[in-house]
């Protein structure tokens, strides 16, 4: 029997914020990635709350949260994560951060470590150095304003044909916002991303546990087993025949591993 998901909104900062929540145990944080809003992961929230209490706000300007109307950081981003745990009770909780959200979950873990009780980096940024060079070009002003409508089109059309093909039950229109174009500026450059944390893994004491789509096209898994040698208490699962969208691809499956490495 899977739990009930709420809908709810909370102040954060100045800014109307929308998550979601339910369940039961344990909290645990998730922080989605820059393609899309928190609702992309209900289906696993549903999964997951079997055991835990689950958090999945939307970030800002992502999903049913309000916008923001300047350049918002990764240092900033980790500081709205701190203050929206404060504002819904969390004091000690599991941290789950996929792609864009995994690089803000890994910074959340190094400057809080007594906040998080195990991390799980899901096809993350920031553990090496390659990445899409298309995640660059769909930033970019010089290629978004003459042929936006087409890019845009283009991401609807693959993310339809990647669902028809698939098993996946959840669709979810594919969509290129000011927020998201903000992450794609500021994690990337034209052949590699922009950060990359690899000379502090040793420091990440936490339990952690790495999980990666073996044809992952944006992150190469390879970046896994890199930093799993690096990181001292580290788990790593690589899925075999799928991409970045693991949570969604595998959902029984990732929801079964998660379970088993947060206990």
């Amino acid at each position: 029997m899977e739990c009930f998901i709420q809908s709810r909104q909370v102040r954060v900062n100045g800014l109307d914020i929308h998550y979601l929540t339910g369940g039961q145990g344990h909290p645990l944080l998730v922080i989605h990635g820059g393609g899309g809003g928190t609702n992309s992961w209900k289906a696993n929230l549903q999964k997951l709350a079997k055991k835990y209490t689950v958090f999945a706000p939307d970030m800002p300007g992502f999903g049913m949260s309000q916008a923001v109307e300047r350049d918002f950081f990764i240092h900033e981003m980790v500081d709205f994560v701190d203050m929206f745990a404060k504002h819904v009770g969390l004091q000690k909780f599991h941290l789950l951060g996929h792609s864009f959200g995994g690089a803000i979950a890994l910074n959340y873990s190094l400057r809080f470590p007594f906040k998080v009780t195990k991390l799980v980096l899901v096809s993350s940024m920031f553990l090496g150095r390659e990445v899409a060079i298309w995640v660059w070009l769909f930033t970019r002003k010089l290629v978004l304003q003459p042929a936006g409508w087409l890019v845009l089109n283009v991401l609807r059309f693959l993310k339809w044909f990647r669902y028809k093909s698939s098993r996946n039950t959840h669709y979810e229109e594919a969509s290129i916002t000011k927020a998201s174009i903000n992450i794609g500026k500021c994690v990337t450059t034209l052949k590699d991303q922009a950060t990359i944390m690899t000379k502090k893994l040793p420091g990440l004491l936490i339990p952690t546990l790495l999980v990666w789509g073996e044809k992952d096209r944006i992150v190469p898994c390879k970046h896994a087993h890199q930093a799993s040698k690096i990181i001292p208490d580290c788990r790593v699962k690589i899925f075999r025949g799928v991409g970045h969208s693991i949570y969604r691809d595998k959902l029984e499956e990732f929801s079964m591993v998660i379970g088993k490495f947060l206990g």
